[in-house]
């Protein structure tokens, strides 16, 4: 995802440096050029070999180091970085950040680059709640860095309390975000449905389907990392949280209805990839049913058609996107829910084809609008996201 992208990670005198080894190794996984430059400060806590043992390059500490090209490194550097992350950052750097200051390699080349900035304070709590420190994160806000917050729990110095750096998944979740692509939905909202819904029996007991919401989060996690802002309404699912994403968790089709409606007239892009229960039980006990001699009935109901209300209630210049999961007849049936639900694109796939069924991370997608249909081969899910993406934009 980062192929071809230089970020330039510097590193300051925090026991937390340690962690910015992991996330350099992580970043090299997904094939960035990593630049490492550290404070003298910093070569106390962990060592320039380490971070050029994993990624493959000098790591920048001396302003004045001879060993480099006869360019102006800094500025080569600066002019090459696609990000820029100070993690960890001390009080002392924040400051320095803040103010201009460039007093060795590191502050001098950022002080040059143009490019996001991203910076996460670590140190103790006192430190970081103490009224400059604050004031000086406030400024570099001002100046277009984006402050990652600390994390919370106990710190080195014994202290419990907010300080902590984030782990390096997250940190590397803040610059996928940023430069893993083109921000094409910058300023687009979208409305994202997943997994599946669980209508209530008694207390012990529901009514559910075999998704497990993979489709949707990918959806929402694609639609997030090309700019948007994504609201994810999600039944019970055994996933990670898509990051930057707001998630609406729900339970009944009632409920997924009420979130749904509530966030219709909102969304520009609107995507129901979950697998809504089509019926509900008519009454529910309020104590756990017994087991009796015999069969038993079960009476159901109708749930709210959610497509279908969105296609009645879709306001001018929305694109709303169903799904379609098939055992026979795709191209019919969906073509025909297209024009039942009064949406733009179906995107159908068939449960008997390897790769395309419930908790897989493939798909085999065959989207459906009103000007004829595209098959699709087999693609990881966040790859048939990306596609579908594509032409939803074409359709507004």
């Amino acid at each position: 995802m980062l192929n071809g992208k230089t970020v330039v990670l510097g590193i300051t005198g925090g026991i937390a440096a340690y962690k910015a080894a992991y996330l350099a190794s992580a970043l090299v996984k997904l094939r960035a050029n990593v630049e490492v430059m550290m404070t003298q400060n910093a070569t106390q806590f962990i060592t320039p070999l380490t971070f050029e043992q994993l990624t493959g390059r000098r790591v920048m500490v001396d302003t004045f180091d001879r060993n480099f090209s006869h360019q102006v490194e800094h500025i080569a550097l600066a002019d090459r970085a696609d990000l820029v992350l100070v993690a960890p950052a001390t009080a002392n750097v924040c400051a320095k950040l803040a103010h201009g200051l460039a007093d060795d390699m590191l502050t001098t080349t950022v002080l040059a680059c143009t490019c996001p900035k991203l910076i996460a304070p670590a140190m103790n709590t006192k430190m970081y709640e103490n009224p400059v420190t604050q004031d000086n994160l406030d400024l570099l806000r001002k100046y277009g860095w984006e402050v990652i917050s600390p994390a919370s729990g106990r710190l080195a110095c014994g202290a419990v309390g907010a300080g902590k750096l984030p782990e390096p998944q997250d940190l590397l979740q803040y610059i996928l975000r940023e430069i893993a692509f083109p921000h094409d939905l910058a300023g687009k909202k979208v409305l994202v449905t997943a997994g599946p819904t669980q209508e209530a029996l008694d207390p012990v007991r529901y009514l559910t389907n075999h998704s497990t919401g993979k489709m949707g989060y990918a959806l929402a996690k694609m639609a997030m990392l090309r700019g948007a802002e994504v609201a994810l309404v999600s039944g019970p699912a055994a996933l990670e949280k898509p990051p930057f994403v707001e998630v609406v968790e729900i339970r009944s089709a009632q409920e997924m209805f009420e979130a749904v409606a509530a966030r219709q007239s909102w969304a520009d892009l609107i995507f129901k990839a979950a697998a809504v229960a089509d019926y509900t039980p008519e009454r529910y006990a309020d104590d756990k049913l017994k087991k009796k001699e015999g069969d038993m009935s079960i009476p159901l109901k109708r749930t709210r058609d959610i497509l279908q209300y969105l296609g009645e209630n879709r306001r001018p210049g929305q694109v709303i996107c169903g799904f379609s999961m098939e055992t026979r007849d795709l191209l019919e049936n969906s073509r025909a829910k297209l024009e039942k639900k009064n949406v733009d694109m179906i995107c159908a796939n068939n449960l008997k084809v390897a790769g395309a069924g419930f908790g897989t991370d493939t798909n085999v997608m065959t989207l459906i609008t009103r000007e004829g249909h595209e098959a699709l081969p087999l693609l990881s899910k966040e790859e048939v996201s990306s596609i579908i993406l594509d032409r939803a934009v074409k359709l507004q």
